[in-house]
């Protein structure tokens, strides 16, 4: 054997050996990679985090080629995750619909559903028009299964240009449209109404932004570029609760629109010449040819139905956390929103929370982190398996271990979710389904 040719198979088997190396270490990550996933998802189970609360993603295993484009789109962290090759969800209860993930993989093989067998969502019937079993009535964001900033701005819009071609100008009303809820899907939907030449009002329970308005001040919102009715399109990845509050109420502004707030609608009724009288819950009446409704799943925030619950020391919503401090401030609830309160305040008031479970389930993992650390640090006192029984100006009652006590407090937090206007929605006439696993948007085949 020659010097060249020895050399060549020196060259050779050293190109073997590093192509054993590579896939020797490719297969090891992939295993270690495939054991950690399997690990939360089994963790997922037991903290009760695996069951989907809205929108998820559903992997279609034959398709999936682990490229692992869906979990870098996704901007949450730990609800998908590769395991043996294949995209898998872990915590399916804290994805809130972005879509990052079925518009990023290359190979189609994720789908959005709503619903599953063991926990059903109820929705009203809507068809692909967005009307509802109602001829007039159309319903377009988060109540209609498909919230986030992009989806809702979206679907108002949409919304409102079907609308338009069945308006019937014959009928006798004062609005053409009356919109309400003023979150994403209503300022869209008013915008895109306004755009059309349409005589609209829109009313909101609460305050400009709806659920938006709602989120404490640093939270921050993602999202992509949107089509926004009057104004162009918003190319933000990532902005505050403020810096989109102010986009909104510029457009508004330089449009002359004017948002009715504190006008919450408890009824609407179709009259025989197929108008609408919509009537607030302060008795106010007004007439529209067509309704669009716009309003949070969240609806209403649920109550305590307990003594002092209604002073004004008790909020159901933080706004500007960075003005309260030197506080003792008592916080009710265990979900992301209870905890994101407590610790934005920690670090100038003296912070309780209050949980009624006997440990923190469905949180974002994030969240988890946090709200542990803070706890060993001192931050805030969390107490477990708890209930307040009675809020006075200066003091909180509060039930544990089947003794009541009382607690110094200044302000009081509840974050006890809210009621989906499903009773609203009934007396309108409106019909509710149980989605109990159905694919809301998926690639054509």
């Amino acid at each position: 054997m020659n010097e060249v040719a020895f050399e060549e198979i020196l060259i050779y088997g050293f190109a073997i050996l590093l192509v054993i190396a590579v896939l020797a270490a490719y297969i090891v990550k992939q295993l270690r990679q495939a054991k950690t996933v399997k690990t939360k998802i089994i963790s997922a189970h037991e903290n009760g985090t695996y069951e989907p609360v809205s929108l998820y993603p559903v992997i279609d295993t034959d398709k999936c080629i682990g490229s692992g484009a869906c979990i870098k789109a996704c901007p949450e962290h730990d609800i998908l995750g590769l395991r043996n090759g294949k995209a898998y969800i872990i915590n399916a209860s804290q994805c809130i619909g972005h879509g990052a993930c079925f518009h990023a993989c290359p190979m189609e093989a994720v789908s959005l559903w709503i619903g599953t067998e063991k926990r059903g969502v109820e929705l009203p019937h809507i068809q692909p028009n967005f009307e509802t079993n109602v001829q007039g009535i159309f319903i377009a964001g988060e109540l209609g299964g498909m919230g986030l900033i992009r989806n809702a701005v979206t679907q108002g819009r949409e919304a409102v240009e079907n609308l338009v071609k069945t308006l019937d100008k014959t009928v006798q009303a004062d609005y053409d449209l009356i919109v309400i809820g003023a979150g994403p899907a209503g300022i869209s939907a008013t915008l895109a109404a306004t755009k059309a030449g349409l005589k609209v009002l829109t009313l909101e329970q609460d305050t400009l932004g709806g659920t938006v308005y709602t989120y404490p001040r640093s939270k921050i919102i993602m999202t992509h570029p949107v089509e926004l009715p009057l104004y162009g399109k918003i190319k933000l990845k990532e902005t505050s609760k403020d810096e989109l509050l102010s986009l909104w109420n510029e457009v508004l502004s330089k449009n002359n629109i004017v948002i009715k707030e504190k006008s919450k609608v408890e009824i609407i009724r179709k009259l025989k010449n197929s108008s609408f009288e919509i009537e607030t819950l302060s008795g106010e009446k007004y007439n529209s040819r067509k309704v669009l409704l716009a309003l949070g799943r969240r609806g209403t925030p649920r109550k305590l139905g307990i003594p002092g619950e209604m002073g004004q020391n008790v909020a159901y919503r933080l706004l500007d956390p960075e003005l309260i401090h030197d506080k003792k401030v008592t916080i009710v609830g265990g979900g992301d929103s209870a905890v994101e309160s407590a610790l934005l305040l920690a670090n100038k008031n003296k912070v309780m929370l209050s949980y009624r479970g006997d440990k923190f389930s469905r949180l974002k993992s994030k969240n988890m982190a946090l709200i542990q650390s803070a706890m060993a640090a001192g931050l805030i006192d969390v107490k477990f398996s708890t209930n307040l029984t009675k809020i006075e100006k200066n003091c909180i009652y509060l039930k544990e271990n089947d003794k009541i006590r009382p607690i110094e407090n200044d302000l009081v937090y509840i974050f006890a979710g809210g009621e989906l206007p499903t009773e609203f929605l009934r007396k309108s006439g409106i019909q509710m389904n149980t989605k109990k696993g159905e694919v809301v948007l998926k690639h054509d085949e």
